[in-house]
């Protein structure tokens, strides 16, 4: 495919995501009468019409709706290919574009990245947290190569490999339930009693909630946060207690895990990864260290 062609495409699909010519322009950073004049070559090349510009924004037509399906399918190939002729099998150099859910940042994505920097360290990292649907849409659009997450129905085209089960317990700091630190406590014993929480856009306070109410319990919610980082601090510093997953205590000698009685439901974490897609040297190198490391911390076994 030429380049002029490729520029066809991602202009083309540039101005169907802004639905615009002057905002896709910009993005380009090129002119607009650049940028029309390069889609009615397109649009004169192919025969067809491809953009409706009646009304107040520009939208695909039918055609131009099938021809841009295409197109998208066509770069992300073209960009994987590229990746497969970069790729370094020794891993003396490489990348990999890793997503995580939010709670992993807590507890193992820095394991996994100070391991993968002591194994290959020619292996360059890009790391973002973001929210399981957002991954696994990232995973499919071959925005990224791996992500970690938890076990559930995903879309087609996205496999998952269980890696460990996660434990969710009351979680206190050192010496506030010293009595307690190796019994459960009932969660009766919650009832009524201030706690700090994750906020409602986690995905793991969902299942705080559905557990408590499962079981009729009304804590006091004194505290919410969207990081986990200022409620381990403030569990630290008050007689705040709050629930997270247990190994987010492993490297934190201020805080002790408090299991509950009946336990609160476990989940299974798992690597995700599109089906089909091209899996480089380092994605393959970091699969296997990640099964190690989750092994080597004692995690426990996948359900």
């Amino acid at each position: 495919m030429a380049a002029l062609e490729l520029r066809h495409l991602r202009y083309l699909l540039a101005v169907a995501e802004h639905g615009h010519f002057t905002r896709a322009a910009e993005d380009l950073h090129i002119s607009q009468p650049t940028l029309s004049q390069q889609i009615k070559q397109l649009e004169h090349t192919l025969g067809v019409q491809l953009l409706d510009r009646t009304g107040r924004t520009v939208r695909l037509t039918d055609a131009g709706a099938v021809y841009a399906d295409h197109a998208r399918r066509a770069l992300r190939d073209l960009a994987a290919a590229e990746r497969a002729v970069h790729d370094v099998q020794d891993l003396s150099r490489g990348h990999l574009r890793l997503a995580v859910t939010p709670t992993f940042t807590a507890y193992l994505v820095g394991p996994l990245t100070a391991e993968l920097h002591t194994r290959h360290t020619g292996i360059s990292l890009t790391l973002v947290e973001m929210n399981q649907d957002r991954i696994e849409a990232a995973l499919l659009a071959d925005d990224l190569d791996l992500g970690i997450a938890f076990a559930r129905p995903h879309p087609t085209g996205l496999s998952a490999a269980p890696l460990f089960t996660e434990t969710l317990s009351l979680v206190a700091g050192t010496g506030t339930h010293r009595d307690q630190a190796a019994d459960c406590l009932p969660v009766g014993s919650l009832r009524g009693r201030q706690l700090a929480l994750l906020s409602g856009d986690f995905a793991t306070r969902g299942h705080i909630d559905a557990y408590f109410a499962d079981h009729g319990v009304a804590p006091r919610i004194s505290v919410e946060a969207n990081s986990i980082q200022a409620l381990t601090e403030i569990v630290r510093r008050t007689p705040l207690t709050t629930v997270l997953p247990d190994a987010i205590t492993h490297d934190h000698p201020h805080l002790t895990p408090v299991p509950l009685d009946p336990p609160l439901p476990t989940r299974t974490v798992a690597l995700l990864r599109r089906e089909g897609a091209y899996h480089s040297a380092a994605a393959r190198a970091f699969t296997k260290l990640t099964h190690d490391l989750v092994r080597t911390r004692g995690y426990a076994p996948p359900l």
